[in-house]
């Protein structure tokens, strides 16, 4: 084959690659401050107007907190005007979100061309499932007597859930769960994961708090909690949050993996309706996904903490976000998460809140740390990553490797008291 026809094959490649993604160029994402209950009831009826796809990326729930509004370039005007005309006022995050995409595209592209271990790898950038799962075999097998690879099931379209186990020996001893992903849109969790993996298999054995913590616990890893979510924002839609299953009925796809846990499943704090960004599913634990983690942390039996990593709006919560009810562990879990955040606050200067997750942010029916909790791990706790809106989902690559180094400050606090206080 002619090099003229080798280069041909690669660019009609990208260019079918170019033309299923969706594109969102005009799209905008707006940040609304509503004043009062009857404002943020309004914005709550655009969700059920399908027409004009409103994408909330923080959603209406208190009028103290911002509401963060992805907007299509076609219902920007009209949006435009039912603020104006209800007197909500807004202003503009993001003005083209498309030219914010294309940028990460390009990024990505030029990190691909080096990455053959785990220590050329680009940390600095965002990747694809494909370049992901290379590079957990490569962590795999650089550190194999410390690191093991564990696949606790599959996805609704077929593809492996891997686990990374940190373990150095024993049988059930006490452990540590961290999930990334399980929203698909939100990047920088995945790339904080691959990150932290990297970090626990190197430092062990070099004094660090890692040799401490390893010599007491086991760490599971599940760094792709959602993988069909994950290869459609890379394929598709670059914006897509939930799983990929077909719902019964409906012509939308997908549930939302952080509301189909069994625990207040149902509740408000959830969308009956399957074409929302957070509809429950038809029953607890239906998602493929949800299950295999819940059916592997209950098979294990060992597992101390939980803590589900999301983005974003910096925040550090716990349970409940169900009910308004405090846990008996509620003082001990605050006094733990203020102290992560000190730490986390020492790096950077990154500032978060914490709380239990109703009064820190809104009502959340079904998630991942309420039903741990309830399964017995008492430190289960949620991170929400950076940024506070500036770039939302979007968050450039350069503050994946600083949000990554502040976050495990605050993990490390987790683990130590884990550690330090067996229950």
């Amino acid at each position: 084959m002619s090099a003229n026809m080798r280069g041909l094959l690669v660019f009609s490649a990208l260019l079918v690659a170019a033309l299923s993604q969706k594109l969102f160029v005009g799209d905008q994402v707006l940040r609304v401050i509503a004043s009062n209950e009857e404002q943020i009831s309004m914005l709550r009826e655009l969700d059920g107007m399908e027409h004009l796809q409103v994408d909330f990326w923080r959603r209406p729930d208190k009028a103290s907190l911002p509401v963060d509004m992805h907007v299509p370039f076609h219902s920007l005007q009209s949006i435009k005007a039912f603020l104006e005309y209800n007197r909500i006022p807004y202003s503009i995050m993001l003005k083209d979100l498309q030219l914010l995409l294309d940028q990460e595209q390009e990024e990505m592209k030029k990190a691909r061309m080096n990455e053959r271990s785990t220590n050329s790898f680009s940390y600095s950038t965002y990747h694809t499932l494909h370049e992901i799962y290379s590079w957990i075999d490569n962590l795999v097998a650089e550190h194999s007597d410390l690191v093991s690879k564990i696949q606790i099931g599959k996805t609704y379209e077929n593809r492996p859930l891997y686990v990374l186990k940190f373990s150095t020996g024993g049988t059930n001893r006490p452990a540590i769960w961290i999930d990334t992903g399980i929203h698909s849109r939100e990047w920088i969790t995945q790339a904080t994961g691959i990150w932290t993996a990297k970090k626990i298999a190197s430092d062990y054995s070099k004094g660090t708090i890692v040799t401490s913590i390893l010599n007491n616990l086991d760490i599971f890893m599940l760094i792709v909690t959602n993988p069909d979510g994950f290869a459609y924002t890379h394929s598709t839609n670059r914006m897509w949050r939930k799983t990929r299953s077909i719902n019964a009925g409906s012509t939308c796809i997908g549930v939302d993996p952080n509301r189909n846990w069994d625990a207040g499943f149902g509740g408000p704090g959830a969308s009956k309706n399957p074409c929302s960004e957070t509809y429950h599913g038809p029953y607890p634990h239906s998602e493929a996904e949800v299950k295999a983690v819940a059916d592997f942390i209950l098979s294990h039996g060992n597992v101390k903490s939980l803590l589900s990593i999301h983005s974003y709006s910096q925040m550090l919560m716990f349970p409940y976000g169900y009910t308004n009810a405090l846990t008996p562990d509620h003082e001990e879990l605050n006094n733990l998460a203020r102290e992560a955040l000190t730490a986390l606050t020492s790096l950077h200067g990154t500032r978060y809140t914490y709380g239990t997750t109703i009064a820190t942010i809104y009502q959340a029916d079904g998630t991942t740390i309420d039903w741990a909790y309830n399964a017995g791990i008492k430190y289960s706790y949620t991170f929400e990553l950076r940024d506070t809106g500036r770039y939302g989902f979007i968050l450039p690559a350069n503050q994946i490797i600083p949000t990554a180094e502040e976050t495990w400050l605050a993990l490390g606090k987790i683990f130590e008291h884990v550690r330090d206080n067996p229950y």
